[in-house]
């Protein structure tokens, strides 16, 4: 049976969420955040009601943060993308609309999501920024489980800040997609992923291009912001190579 299934967020100034609903695999909960610089913040937690997406499974995700409010973003486990019941091929798709008002701030930091042998996904993010506001959005994919082949996977995020585009790139990985094994694209990298901030302090000090290591890279965006983009044969390669990332530009913007 197909899936069909939304989750709607709105945070609010004073960590309030007038609107907090969610189903299936996108149920939702209101968690305590950590204490954070810049006032009250919210955080959301998806916890997950059922497993997914399995194929045929349409799954969307609606986030505003209202201008001056705050929102944190997690999950409590990673998403893992299943094949159909019948095995069959079909594709789901998960689409994410991420809203972020006049100096609102969301820090989007899901866990990992795991492609499974023979599942097909397709992701899409969209993200809207208002003149002033502030994102860090970390995404990390993993292509297949420990010891099984990859799913196939296609992403897509699309960027835009004050009307102005900012980012969209769009990467295709596993069965029935051409050359994604090779040099070019993972070689042998089983787990691949990104952190992107944007923040108006960079206007004022933007970040320098940097190596992470052979296969990451720290390099400076218009918007202004910065973006990482690593490969790791695993999955916790994959996020110590981000959080080396994340400290950096976090170093970066209170030196500046």
């Amino acid at each position: 049976m197909t899936v069909r299934a939304r989750a709607r967020i709105t945070a609010a100034p004073g960590g309030r969420l007038p609107v907090l609903s969610g189903e299936g695999p996108l149920a939702v909960r209101r968690t305590r955040p950590r204490e954070r610089a810049g006032g009250t913040w919210a955080q959301v937690t998806t916890v997950g009601g059922m497993s997914g997406p399995l194929g045929g499974d349409r799954l969307r995700m609606s986030v505003t943060v209202e201008p001056g409010a705050a929102l944190r973003v997690t999950s409590a486990a990673s998403m893992v993308a299943l094949p159909g019941p019948g095995r069959d091929g079909a594709e789901a798709s998960y689409d994410t609309e991420l809203t972020v008002g006049e100096s609102g701030v969301l820090h989007w930091w899901p866990e990992p999501l795991i492609c499974a042998a023979d599942s097909v996904l397709r992701m899409t993010t969209r993200v809207a920024l208002a003149p002033g506001a502030r994102l860090w959005l970390r995404e990390q994919q993993i292509l297949g489980r420990a010891g099984e082949p990859a799913g196939r996977l296609s992403t897509r995020l699309i960027v835009r800040g004050g009307g102005r585009p900012l980012l969209d790139q769009e990467l295709s990985f596993g069965p029935g997609v051409p050359g994604w094994r090779s040099g070019a694209v993972l070689g042998s990298h089983r787990a691949v992923g990104q952190l992107l901030v944007i923040d108006p302090d960079f206007g004022k000090r933007p970040v320098e291009p940097e190596l992470l290591g052979p296969t990451a890279v720290l390099t400076p965006l218009a918007g202004p912001g910065a973006l990482i983009t690593a490969l790791a044969p695993d999955g916790l390669a994959l996020s110590r190579l981000l959080a080396r990332g994340e400290d950096l530009i976090t170093a970066g913007l209170r030196s500046g």
